[in-house]
């Protein structure tokens, strides 16, 4: 058998885990040294290891080219519950590589920023992966110059060309909430957007307004809200559409967090979800299901998001050609127990 001659040939991860009758990640896990990996299991694949030579081969073959296997991964906060599910796809889709990843939070402060470019410029990093970073960012220009292989997760402004980027059908997904609105008997329908200069917010405005258009109904500007993506503004806008002379029936939320604090400012006014007032959310991040009631919302694949951005960075690094520049998952609808026919409980002002 092959393992038993190190000198004839070393095994990759993916071959040892077939020899062991286990996932590479179970290979990566015991390497990594995890304890959550069953003692039989651990002792095959240390005994496999041992016999065969390991070499991890991407990150071998990165070193015998110069390289110095690392990746970096820049986002603009470590408390988002959407960045942390794009971190989770990535940390798992470099797992089995033998790669290491090294994340650097900007706060969107410019001398953050200045600091990683600052590191960067020593050529420790073989590629980065670049969340919710601006098209024409002091980033992505410095990391063409260089000719530092990198990827994009969802932008600001505009992409230029030759970007390779990574996101999701916001547009589709922003106009199918809006449907299932609508086809609830919703007509008074408040969107709650995200920052403007976010393509991601752009197309879902675009989506809502689209669903809207299609179904005779004229936009009010005074139901369509500027947020942040951030809870905060999820509560203030939600506070502002109440104080309207005629509140929404329902709202959209432009991502999960800021449905959240729609569900702050609602129970704070003691309206309730979904019998007075209907919340549509975007993301589905992890705790969607969990908060009181469930909320229904657009499933965007963010970890899918971060695996494909680790596929995309790699077939650069290994000087392969991408198939395309520009990569887009499907989006759904998660419907759950947050919406409701509008009027379910009587009028809106007999809670407030």
């Amino acid at each position: 058998m092959a393992s038993h001659h190190p000198t004839e040939q070393r095994l990759t991860i993916r071959e040892i885990a077939e020899a062991a009758g286990v996932s590479a990640m179970t290979v990566s896990r015991v390497l990594n040294k995890r304890p959550d990996v069953a003692p039989a299991t651990r002792q095959k694949i240390e005994q496999l290891v041992a016999e065969s030579g390991f070499v991890r081969s991407r990150a071998a073959r990165a070193m015998r080219k110069g390289r110095h296997g690392l990746i970096d991964l820049v986002v603009l906060s470590l408390d988002s519950p959407y960045i942390l599910e794009i971190i989770r796809g990535v940390e798992e889709a470099l797992e089995p590589t033998g790669l290491r990843l090294v994340v650097s939070a900007t706060h969107g402060e410019d001398q953050h920023e200045r600091q990683w470019l600052a590191k960067i410029s020593d050529g420790w990093t073989d590629g980065a992966i670049l969340v919710l970073a601006q098209g024409q960012s002091d980033r992505v220009q410095s990391l063409r110059r260089r000719r530092t292989p990198f990827v994009v997760v969802d932008h600001e402004g505009e992409l230029g060309p030759q970007v390779p980027s990574v996101g999701a059908t916001n547009w589709a997904g922003a106009r199918s909430a809006t449907e299932y609105l609508l086809a609830l008997g919703h007509r008074r329908i408040a969107f709650i957007g995200g920052s403007p200069t976010l393509g991601c917010a752009q197309e879902r405005a675009s989506g809502y307004r689209e669903a809207l258009k299609a179904e005779g109904i004229d936009v009010d500007p005074d139901l369509v809200r500027p947020g942040t993506f951030l809870h905060e503004s999820g509560y203030e806008q939600t506070m502002a559409l109440l104080d309207l002379p005629d509140p929404p029936t329902a709202i959209f939320a432009g991502n999960d967090t800021m449905a959240f604090g729609c569900y702050s400012a609602l129970r704070a006014r003691g309206v309730r979800v979904p019998d007075a007032i209907s919340v549509v959310g975007f993301d589905d991040v992890l705790v969607a299901p969990l908060v009181i009631p469930p909320l229904t919302t657009v499933r965007q694949p963010l970890a899918d998001m971060g695996r494909f951005a680790v596929s995309m960075l790699l077939r650069q690094i290994d000087g392969s050609p991408l198939d395309a520049l520009r990569v887009e998952l499907a989006t759904s609808l998660v419907v759950r127990e947050s919406c409701a026919a509008p009027g379910t409980s009587g009028s809106l002002q007999g809670q407030t």
